[in-house]
């Protein structure tokens, strides 16, 4: 992915400041998106529009499912729009879990092709229903393949997607589209994106982010029949589908009181027509600049603020210097159930400890200035990979990957800060989610 760096700082600063001014249009998002990508409430897919990013816009309710069509119609076309011919993989850097694979070879077969990378929390939960697929269908007719096509560029080694594919119980064949060439031959926009392609090679079916877990499946047992397949004794269905909380989709424009959109840290998705993440307007000097940044206080949802040395590099913002009191910080404020946060460990890097601290919102006539009390997470409110001891709570960053930092009991208003003392914390892209359901 490469970012739209040719904006020059002053058209973004005045940018910045419409942006603010309408900070309101800005909604969250359920997991990833982009242009390469963004969201909203409803928002379950992540989008590229190569190469910058942007809010998806996929719904999240499930549909009812509709019944096949032997007679389909296919339009001799080679693509991933339904009725295309499915097109060959392009430019694969490494099969996982398989030999080499082809459409070509795969005729008499349903294939489903899900696209995902493994940071992306929108595909990360999709993976139960994969799972049960996989397992339910495999020895049935159904071939599963994963095109892994990368976010950030250290989901391009083989050796971080291969330990994704052992922690996330991914066992069937994955290929590694590094370079997006199989991504644009199917026209593609969205992770996590499933193309079901029947026996033919003819593209039948398309699902763009989470959710429609039923119909999805309801199409997959229908080309397996249609192919000749029996599965009739297998039992359809994954239960109820999660819902969201109603409170994400906020009470007004007014009030930007929506789930808070991803959020990203470099400079190439802060650079485009969908950034502005980051609520300095010093940011948008220009990409790979080292600032010394002060935290305003009075923070907006949907943005965060920077305090002490940082560096706009074009992945993440970077802590940019080396220290002993956790004194440099990300702050923002945030409306959610879950927060995710995505960081990278370099080979040769010792792991290091980022210090994750809560403080509740102010209430609207709070005195300006009035400063908040952050404290360590309690037991209810820490995601999975956070360790409360000691008076702190803190997780540790031993690999590039996304890390569950926040798991409140019910959707909330509240604020947080990340500090590391190391010069390695870079911050990729933070994920908020709103399900009742823990998932």
């Amino acid at each position: 992915m490469t970012g739209r760096r040719s904006i020059v700082h002053i058209s973004l600063g005045l940018l910045f400041i419409a942006l603010l001014a309408l900070v309101a249009a800005c909604s969250g998002d359920e997991g990833s998106s982009t242009e390469e990508p963004v969201s909203s409430p409803a928002v379950t897919a992540s989008e590229v529009e190569e190469p910058a990013a942007s809010d998806a816009a996929a719904s999240d309710a499930p549909a009812e499912p509709t019944p096949m069509m032997p007679d389909f119609n296919t339009s001799g076309n080679t693509g991933g729009t339904l009725g295309d011919n499915a097109p060959e993989f392009a430019g694969i850097d490494q099969w996982l879990n398989s030999e080499p694979l082809t459409m070509e070879g795969l005729r008499g077969d349903v294939v489903l092709i899900d696209f995902w990378t493994y940071t992306c929390i929108n595909c990360i939960r999709t993976m139960p229903y994969l799972r049960d697929w996989n397992e339910k269908y495999a020895d049935l007719g159904l071939t599963m393949i994963g095109v892994h096509t990368p976010e950030f560029d250290f989901e391009k080694i083989t050796e971080n997607v291969s330990a994704a594919n052992e922690e996330l119980g991914v066992v069937w064949p994955v290929a590694q589209d590094n370079d997006f060439r199989t991504w644009r031959s199917y026209n593609n926009r969205f992770w996590p994106a499933k193309y079901l392609i029947d026996a033919n090679g003819i593209v039948r079916y398309t699902h763009f982010g989470e959710g429609a877990y039923d119909e999805t499946e309801h199409h997959i047992r229908a080309l397996l029949e249609e192919a000749g397949n029996d599965v009739s004794d297998i039992e359809g269905g994954s239960g109820p589908e999660p819902t969201h909380d109603e409170r994400a989709r906020g009470t007004s424009r007014e009030n930007n009181d929506s789930q808070t959109r991803e959020i990203y840290g470099g400079w190439q998705r802060n650079a485009s027509n969908s950034g502005l993440y980051i609520a300095h307007p010093q940011y948008y000097d220009g990409q790979g600049v080292a600032q010394f940044y002060r935290d305003p206080g009075d923070h907006l949802n949907q943005f965060m603020y920077l305090h002490g040395l940082w560096r706009s590099d074009l992945e993440a913002i970077t802590h940019a210097r080396e220290t002993e009191d956790y004194e440099d910080y990300i702050a923002l404020r945030f409306f959610a159930r879950t927060v995710n946060i995505v960081l990278d460990l370099e080979e040769g890097v010792e792991p290091f400890e980022v210090e994750v601290t809560i403080a509740e919102s102010l209430p609207p006539d709070a005195e300006r200035g009035t400063e908040l009390a952050y404290r360590p997470l309690t037991e209810d409110e820490a995601g999975e990979h956070i360790v409360i001891e000691g008076g702190r709570s803190y997780f540790v960053v031993d690999e590039p990957d996304l890390y569950n930092v926040i798991s409140l009991p019910e959707f909330g208003d509240a604020e947080l800060k990340f500090s590391s003392n190391s010069p390695h914390f870079a911050l990729f892209a933070l994920t908020f989610g709103s399900y009742n359901e823990v998932y």
